[in-house]
């Protein structure tokens, strides 16, 4: 299983940004898939959950109406389109595989965002 994140960056308060995962390793399309950040200092945190088609998705109530989660079944890739960010976004986004915190994970693309 590999995953590979990217697509972060350092904005500033409202600004917005497009974050990519390309999985390999496992059939994709069967699979759940999550986005989950860590701040400075604190725990692992869940973002964000799309089923394996597409048809649900799942946000916490900290990124609701802000971000929107997608993926394309033929590239084997997940995204995250992050709007209106704030300071309290910044943090090393992970996506992982499967619903939730358990599964395995990509090394991370780090947000910044600035006041």
């Amino acid at each position: 299983v590999q995953l590979v994140e990217s697509g972060g960056g350092m904005v500033q308060t409202g600004g917005s940004l497009r974050l990519s995962c390309v999985a390999s390793g496992f059939t994709f399309r069967n699979y759940y898939m999550t986005w989950a950040r860590q701040a400075p200092g604190k725990g692992f945190e869940w973002v964000s959950s799309i089923h394996d088609d597409g048809d649900i998705v799942l946000y916490a109530d900290s990124v609701k109406g802000r971000f929107a989660i997608s993926r394309d079944n033929v590239k084997n890739t997940v995204y995250l389109q992050m709007n209106s960010l704030k300071p309290d976004d910044t943090a090393l986004y992970y996506c992982v595989r499967g619903y939730g915190l358990a599964g395995p994970r990509g090394p991370g693309t780090q947000v910044t965002v600035s006041a």
